[in-house]
């Protein structure tokens, strides 16, 4: 179970990794749209930002639903509430080791080096 956390936690990481995929996602969290509506503001063909919304789907972050001729794709933030913990696990722990780090510094320069 840990290794497929692990495994969708990368997902959502590569998938924000990319500029454009970002776009896309801050645009579908506006609410749902069409693929031809998403390739307008990106100069991309249809292809290369369907693509793109494959990479959000494999993450779990996005899911396009067809109706007849035309696609229409959908955010799910689920995915973005797993890394936003895992960041503020990873936040946590940095600040207690920071923290613990400078009260030993401070007490080492209180006692002149010694301890």
């Amino acid at each position: 179970m840990a290794r497929q956390a692990r495994t969708d936690l990368d997902g959502v990481f590569t998938a924000l990794a990319d500029p454009t995929r970002r776009a896309i996602l801050a645009r579908l969290a506006q609410g749902d749209t069409y693929v031809t509506e998403l390739t307008e503001p990106h100069d991309m063909s249809f292809a290369a930002v369907s693509r793109h919304i494959q990479v959000l789907e494999s993450a779990g972050l996005a899911s396009r639903i067809k109706e007849g001729r035309k696609i229409r794709c959908r955010f799910n933030p689920a995915p973005l509430r797993q890394a936003e913990d895992w960041i503020t696990r990873q936040k946590q722990f940095w600040e207690g080791t920071l923290d613990s780090l400078e009260r030993f510094v401070l007490d080492t320069d209180k006692s002149g080096g010694r301890r």
